[in-house]
């Protein structure tokens, strides 16, 4: 009877210890400054939090769950402090989970507790965070009454934890989107008559030179309306200046992303097969931007890139959007985006079956 009241206890413990330890680990897998990031972005910025706040509560909150976590394994202040802080954080974890629940309508995508190794939906982020307060509740109870003990090891833990997490990601200045391999489109002139598109398709000059040396030159102009919706700017010059021109296929990917290899090397089996195929664009994440040649070479194929720094490309992306993202734009216009894994992943046959149709085609 002894024993299983000692063994008891020393399981609880652990047991919540290994959940806030793991939370704390996962938000900095696979690379602390790429998954904290992530985090930032998909789960602080819709919260409000600025982009100069951010960095500095996630860092600090990550450390907190690690000393929070570490701290219920010894027994200082353990039932007078570090008990009541982590139920009141957990109490917090399961408002705010509420809260999301409620905006967003249901109980789809990723809570962010165990960032991306572990994907939780929020109603199972809240059940298991109701567990842990009930387990600390009972624990609570189960725990005699001690001397608090020496308060200089909780500071101690927490500090050094919170120093841990900025110097595996530091806190990195805004840096400008840079460019490797920027191979751009050729040009094709255009002009608009009463809201067609025109597309010149010869060009006859004539030259008349009079007494007072004037230049006059007259451009005969046979021109076709082509099929195509009018010119539109989608917002994504900014990484190719002529991805607005044209048929474009603008993807963003992350260099060690086998889902967006896989729909890259789909994207050349296409272009090998279908003439006339729309250029492709890749935007890079800067996460393992060394693995760029291994992408192309399982793609089959290289292809004008750029690559932005991880923040940006998420912002790029849009709320609740992940990678592999596969655009189709037509002079600007978005036609047809794919992105994720999920329900709305890339699905070759359906874009091959797309790609092919003319614009009149698809306004029906």
């Amino acid at each position: 009877m002894k024993n299983t009241k000692a063994f008891l206890p020393w399981s609880i413990q652990i047991l919540v210890a290994f959940l806030f330890i793991i939370s704390a680990i996962a938000k900095m897998y696979p690379s602390p400054y790429f998954a904290i990031s992530t985090f930032e972005v998909k789960q602080l910025y819709p919260l409000g939090f600025s982009e100069s706040i951010a960095p500095y509560f996630s860092r600090t909150l990550i450390g907190i769950e690690m000393a929070l976590g570490l701290l219920l394994l010894q027994k200082n202040y353990l039932k007078n402090f570090i008990i009541p802080a982590t139920i009141l954080l957990l109490a917090v974890f399961v408002g705010h989970l509420s809260y999301v629940t409620f905006l967003s309508g249901g109980n789809s995508g990723n809570c962010g507790c165990f960032g991306e190794l572990i994907p939780m939906t929020p109603i199972q982020a809240i059940l298991k965070n109701i567990v842990a307060i009930g387990l600390l509740a009972y624990l609570f109870t189960l725990l005699p009454k001690t001397p608090n003990g020496n308060f200089w090891i909780l500071t101690t833990v927490l500090f050094a934890t919170i120093l841990g997490v900025y110097m595996l990601a530091p806190i990195q200045a805004p840096t400008p989107k840079y460019t490797v391999n920027p191979i751009e489109e050729e040009q094709t002139d255009t002009v608009v008559v009463n809201n067609s598109k025109i597309i010149p398709v010869e060009t006859q000059a004539v030259s008349t030179v009079n007494t007072t040396a004037k230049t006059d030159t007259i451009k005969k102009v046979e021109a076709k309306i082509v099929d195509e919706p009018a010119k539109h700017k989608s917002g994504n010059a900014v990484y190719f200046s002529k991805i607005d021109k044209g048929r474009k296929i603008l993807c963003f990917f992350v260099p060690g992303c086998d889902h967006c290899r896989l729909a890259a090397k789909e994207l050349t089996e296409m272009k090998q097969k279908i003439n006339n195929f729309p250029e492709i664009s890749i935007v890079f994440m800067n996460e393992e931007a060394n693995l760029i040649p291994d992408f192309f070479k399982e793609a089959g194929a290289s292809y004008p890139y750029k690559i932005i720094e991880v923040i940006p490309f998420w912002k790029a992306l849009g709320t609740g959007k992940d990678t592999p993202v596969v655009k189709y734009l037509w002079n600007g216009n978005e036609l047809k985006t794919y992105y994720g894994i999920t329900e709305n992943k890339f699905n070759a046959p359906e874009f091959q079956e797309f790609v092919q149709k003319k614009y009149s085609e698809l306004k029906k």
